[in-house]
């Protein structure tokens, strides 16, 4: 059994071969009841991807002659070399940019599969009978992303591009982990937290109306899931030693570098520059050339700033201490985070969308009530 950090005993685990672990009386008499409303919230937020009335893929949209993002979130694009390259090449700039947001897309779908993957792989070794049906509940919640963002992709491109290969080692290294820290902080807290801020500046800045619709869904489901590494660390981290708060804190500054070098190193996407006759070698020497001008800087960073998030997540959970916290303050700006409190960036958008739900999902009732009283 690999060496946990267990504080709580909801967060108690097993091996995930240790069935008979799960059919001990006591797992059913002494069941938390930590995640009670996070599970029975689920009605309030329930969509189907199969069903038009919540989400319809067939809506059009003209992706040779507009740009799904805009320039300033497509960090290459502030690089003389790739600025200079599409000067004069309108159309292909369009598609290059379109092509930019696939990669985030088919990123995000890969993310979705390796969250449905490792709820599953929750519920073989949480021995506690509430956080496993919490767990099982995120496993579906999680699938029905996997197949909406298979569907818009499909929708718009025809099929998702493969997974970066720093993004797969790290989604591979965090669902085998047999420590459930390590999977709850790289994936409820770092990768649910890095999905948080990609979803809300989809839902405010890209262009295509159902792009917004489907991540707006997608976050009613994940401000829960968000909540479930928030638990876990309201009852473990102030009770780590110094020596096992550095464990954490070290494994949660290697899942944000590699998050951030997935996004938007140009050897993960060198097939892309290729295609359009761009040299991913220059692109990166470029990226190097801009990291010495202030302005450029300051609009790539708000190109990346879905890590905003991601960092506050970490910030606010205690996990960041003065160890780590210069390698995260390139990025963001802690006393914005200490005037802001525990308020996340796409905690609106996610409550906007729950009305919106909550009104179908009624309605829906109201119907099928009236079809069994006939």
């Amino acid at each position: 059994m690999a060496s946990q950090i267990t504080k709580d005993q909801i967060y108690d685990a097993v091996a995930p071969t240790d069935f008979a672990a799960m059919l001990e009386i006591d797992r059913h008499t002494d069941r938390s009841t930590a995640f009670d409303k996070i599970i029975s919230a689920t009605h309030d937020h329930f969509w189907d991807p199969l069903d038009p009335k919540y989400i319809d893929f067939t809506e059009p949209y003209d992706m040779e002659n507009r740009q799904i993002m805009p320039d300033y979130l497509v960090p290459a694009l502030e690089t003389d070399y790739v600025r200079d390259f599409f000067a004069d090449k309108p159309a292909q700039k369009i598609a290059f940019v379109n092509e930019m947001a696939r990669w985030q897309l088919s990123a995000i779908l890969h993310g979705e599969q390796g969250a449905l993957n490792l709820s599953a792989s929750l519920c073989h070794v949480l021995r506690d009978a509430g956080a496993q049906e919490y767990a099982a509940n995120q496993c579906r919640e999680e699938a029905r992303h996997v197949t909406a963002f298979a569907k818009y992709i499909r929708a718009r491109w025809g099929s998702p591009l493969p997974c970066g290969e720093v993004l797969k080692g790290l989604l591979v290294e965090v669902v085998h982990a047999p420590e459930v820290y390590k999977k709850i902080v790289g994936m409820q807290m770092l990768i649910e937290g890095l999905a948080m801020g990609a979803f809300a500046t989809i839902f405010k800045e890209w262009d295509d109306p159902l792009a917004r619709k489907l991540t707006q869904l997608v976050m009613t489901d994940e401000a829960f899931h968000h909540k479930f590494g928030k638990i876990w660390a309201d009852r473990t981290i102030p009770k780590l030693s110094p020596e096992e708060h550095a464990i954490v804190e070290d494994w949660a500054a290697h899942c944000f570098q590699t998050l951030l070098f997935n996004l938007v190193a140009p050897h993960q996407m060198k097939d892309i520059y290729e295609r359009f006759g761009l040299d991913a070698d220059k692109v990166m020497v470029a990226f190097q050339e801009v990291a010495t001008d202030a302005e450029r800087r300051a609009r790539m960073k708000e190109a990346t700033n879905i890590f905003r998030v991601l960092v506050k997540t970490l910030w606010n959970a205690g996990i960041i201490t003065d160890r780590t916290r210069a390698f995260y303050a390139m990025y963001v700006d802690f006393a914005e985070f200490e005037a802001e409190g525990d308020h996340m960036v796409g905690d609106d958008i996610a409550e906007e969308g729950i009305r919106f739900l909550q009104t179908i999902n009624f309605a829906t009732r109201i119907d099928a009530l009236k079809i069994a009283a006939e």
